[in-house]
């Protein structure tokens, strides 16, 4: 049974639409810059974004790329700062640093589920330890003057420790909770089990974010009716279709959903490529980065897959602007799929080589 409300640190910002649940985009590294937020948000922005993660350790100091995400944003929604660390010294000192910013609040990971990460007892590699992140809660609510949010896994490769967590984010005053519906040994792969995030719903005095496999807006209103969420965060499916929160504030007011075509993709394709363009970035490894991105963006153009495979042999720019002309302008008015089509599947860690670090990053997510 949910305990009594205690009052809030802060308010939550307001969603962009007033009595509708709540969107946020979800923090995934070298996906979520200043870049792809400004693309996502051309199409329809969240109601709130999460950075890529602060890596917090003994010499670190806040990521300058990062930081620009949050100092140059012109999407005008919100930034929650994501911080990846479990030394409590390092995590308030960071935290301090980060006041002098436009935060909207400050957000711990607890799930990242790379080996490399978890290994380092961090992410969700905490899951094994609640009284540690009991401590870590507790030292970032007394040293965050605003908004705490925090994002977590049901566990590490069971959910013993998850209700102990949730005891936790209540007693410690978490402003807002989003949880994927997986133990970080289930990766990306599997059914998400929405009962948990049910039972956080229900366990915990702050709102609650689902996350975990919303392909669409029709189940993310599905998911949001099963779980009781206060609204959900979408990762990988908004790097396939970044029309996905507009969508989901369609469907949740009950208006008309947009529905892209393959023309409207093909000028997606084009305006990332040009948003994430760096200078001094040769052509071949921008060339890679951006197949990266696409091998999601082809779950939804042919149910055979024909574009991803022609789209992963490209070498140059040149190249993979001929395979998207190709399958994306044969039949401009052709919809793009609302799902996935059923087993074209993303291989985000297929290209090479990697430009992209260690981490929760595209190497590590799959469909």
């Amino acid at each position: 049974m949910k305990p009594d409300s205690v009052p809030p640190v802060a308010a939550l910002p307001p969603g962009l639409q007033s009595g509708c649940p709540l969107t946020a985009l979800a923090p995934m590294q070298d996906v979520t810059d200043l870049a792809f937020m400004g693309v996502i948000a051309h199409y329809g922005a969240p109601d709130y974004f999460y950075t890529e993660f602060f890596r917090v350790h003994a010499q670190s100091r806040p990521e300058k790329h990062i930081l620009r995400s949050i100092d140059e944003n012109a999407t005008g929604r919100p930034v929650f700062a994501q911080l990846i660390g479990e030394d409590i010294t390092h995590l308030t000192r960071t935290v301090a640093l980060l006041q002098h910013h436009r935060i909207a609040g400050i957000d711990l990971n607890l799930g990242c589920p790379a080996p490399k990460v978890y290994k380092k007892n961090v992410g969700g590699g905490l899951l094994r330890d609640p009284d540690r992140i009991a401590e870590i809660l507790g030292a970032l609510r007394a040293a965050i003057p605003g908004l705490f949010t925090v994002k977590m896994r049901l566990g590490f490769d069971d959910t013993a420790n998850f209700e102990r967590i949730l005891d936790s984010v209540n007693e410690h005053r978490v402003d807002l909770l989003t949880v994927h519906g997986r133990t970080v040994k289930e990766m990306y792969r599997g059914e998400v089990h929405y009962d948990y995030i049910a039972r956080a719903v229900r366990r915990v005095r702050c709102p609650v974010l689902a996350n975990g496999n919303l392909t669409s807006s029709a189940r993310a209103a599905a998911v949001l009716a099963e779980t009781g969420a206060a609204g959900v965060m979408i990762g990988r499916h908004a790097i396939r279709n970044p029309w996905i929160f507009r969508q989901c504030r369609e469907q949740f007011a009950q208006q008309r959903v947009t529905h892209p075509t393959l023309a409207d993709v093909r000028e997606y394709v084009g305006r990332l490529y040009r948003a994430t363009a760096t200078e001094g970035l040769p052509e071949r490894l921008h060339v890679n980065k951006m197949k990266k991105y696409l091998n999601f963006v082809g779950q939804g153009v042919d149910p055979s897959g024909a574009f991803l495979h022609d789209m992963r042999r490209a070498e140059t720019e040149a190249t993979l602007f001929a395979v998207c002309d190709r399958h994306l302008l044969a039949e401009p008015t052709r919809a793009f799929a609302t799902e996935p089509y059923p087993g074209v599947i993303a291989r985000p860690n297929c290209e090479s080589p990697s430009i992209l670090t260690d981490g929760c990053t595209l190497e590590t997510i799959t469909a």
